[in-house]
């Protein structure tokens, strides 16, 4: 019998979708479920939309809460990190003052200013869970969802506790690239490698027909070449579920991706909205946003707009009458180690010779077997040197804001934000530097102290 935590129990959908995918293996329902979140209110939500769930379809399954992280911990064997340090108002925080600089974040939650703090914000929470991880659950499976997906999982292997990173960037674009082509999804075969939101696909086929001349020409034809993308589905933020067809986020214009393809050969893990933050090419004004992404999608705004009730309620309907697992791989994660029944996932783990022309220690997206044994990456060799040369640009800045954590050091913090190739290409050192000041005295109080000044 597993105990697994979920530390952030209270955010969002997601959590509940975790519980949802946990839930449908028949080997994980005897499980304690044991939820941990600082806001009582959001914590309770969660925890009785999972205790209906499971009384629901008669599981044995056992659901607890608690605000106490400690009492979370003792005794897990898996710990599932999914909160966002300073909610909302932090995350406003990320957006607007760079925005006000001239840098645009959609998102700001990867790389550049609004990714930086954003992982400098969770420093004290990752800090106190590794150790109370090393006296009361040393053996514990960390999960982390939490974005920034490669700092946050760079730091937490580096402080001692055993971590492998999940997003379903991976998965969602191999459908949405199988969709593209009209090809059944169960018989595409790819491979890909990188850091999170950048990982690359060095082939895409179908038994022994190698698909990238279609999709180069796919691709370029319909978001390249195209008048338009046409009337698009509306996005709630919420890609974890399988294939939904073109919407604002994938699948409807993927201009900017297809132009990083068309220069670079390959296509890769991200969104076209998160992808024009991590590159210097598609944001330098707001003509040139316009011209690359006509139909803008932030964020943000969409975290603002979260019916948060309602979207739990229908979700809870939904798994009552079908409890299937979504894309995630958490799930799979434990599943596969509890019951050695073997599993491939995309993880996120320290680069050990892994990506052999990425730098060592880096954090790194490739495939993983799991089983019973644990997370084991598989090794993947070199990256096409000019998609590595791309993807360095990115270990900049995660290794400066990783170092800045580890040493307490701020002039690092400054360093990652000008190391950022999107704002590097937008603003001079001086207007780097003031910006970053108003970001350090919005977020002082999450700052680990020697990084408040």
């Amino acid at each position: 019998m597993a105990k697994i935590t979920i530390v952030g129990a209270g955010g969002y959908v997601f959590p509940f979708r975790l519980i949802g995918d946990l839930l449908s293996y028949p080997a994980l329902r005897d499980s304690v479920l044991t939820l941990m979140d600082v806001d009582a209110s959001r914590l309770e939500r969660t925890a009785s939309a999972a205790r209906a769930l499971v009384a629901h379809h008669g599981f044995p399954t056992t659901v607890e809460s608690t605000t106490d992280r400690r009492t979370a911990l003792t005794g897990a064997d898996y710990v599932i990190i999914t909160f966002q340090v300073g909610g909302v108002d932090a995350f406003r925080d990320d957006v607007e003052i760079p925005r006000r600089y001239g840098v645009d974040q959609t998102v700001g939650d990867t790389l550049g200013p609004g990714g930086v703090f954003r992982f400098l914000r969770s420093v004290v929470a990752y800090n106190e869970i590794a150790a109370d991880l090393a006296e009361v659950a040393p053996r514990a499976q960390v999960i982390n969802y939490a974005n920034p997906m490669a700092m946050a999982t760079w730091y937490l292997n580096a402080i001692g506790a055993r971590t492998v990173g999940l997003c379903h960037s991976v998965q969602g674009t191999s459908r949405m690239l199988a969709q593209q082509l009209d090809v059944p999804y169960e018989e595409v075969h790819y491979k890909a490698g990188g850091i999170n939101h950048q990982s690359w696909f060095t082939e895409f086929r179908r038994g022994a027909q190698d698909l990238y001349p279609r999709l180069r020409e796919v691709m370029v034809a319909t978001h390249l070449h195209a008048a338009g993308a046409g009337e698009l589905a509306t996005d709630d933020g919420d890609h974890s579920g399988a294939d939904r067809g073109a919407n604002v986020y994938e699948g409807g214009n993927e201009r900017v991706r297809t132009a990083i393809m068309d220069a670079f050969g390959y296509f890769h893990t991200e969104s076209s909205h998160h992808a024009s933050e991590y590159v210097p090419y598609f944001r330098k004004s707001p003509q040139l946003v316009q011209e690359f992404i006509p139909q803008r999608w932030d964020y943000y705004d969409i975290c603002q707009a979260h019916d948060e009730d309602g979207k739990i309620a229908e979700l809870l309907d939904e798994l009552k009458t079908e409890l299937a697992p979504s894309v995630e791989y958490g799930a799979a994660i434990v599943h596969s180690m509890e019951t050695g029944h073997q599993s491939v996932i995309y993880g996120n783990v320290p680069n050990t010779g892994i990506i052999t022309n990425l730098p060592e220690g880096s954090c790194v997206e490739v495939a993983c077997l799991v089983d019973s044994g644990g997370v084991q990456p598989t090794v993947f060799g070199d990256l096409p040197p000019q998609c590595a040369a791309v993807t360095r640009t990115g270990i900049n800045v995660q290794e400066l804001a990783v170092t800045a954590a580890l040493t307490g050091n701020r002039e690092h913090v400054y360093h990652a934000v000008m190391a950022d190739p999107l704002t590097a290409a937008l603003l001079t050192l001086d207007q780097i530097r003031a910006m970053v000041d108003e970001l350090f005295v919005a977020h002082k109080s999450y700052l680990p102290p020697e990084l408040q000044g």
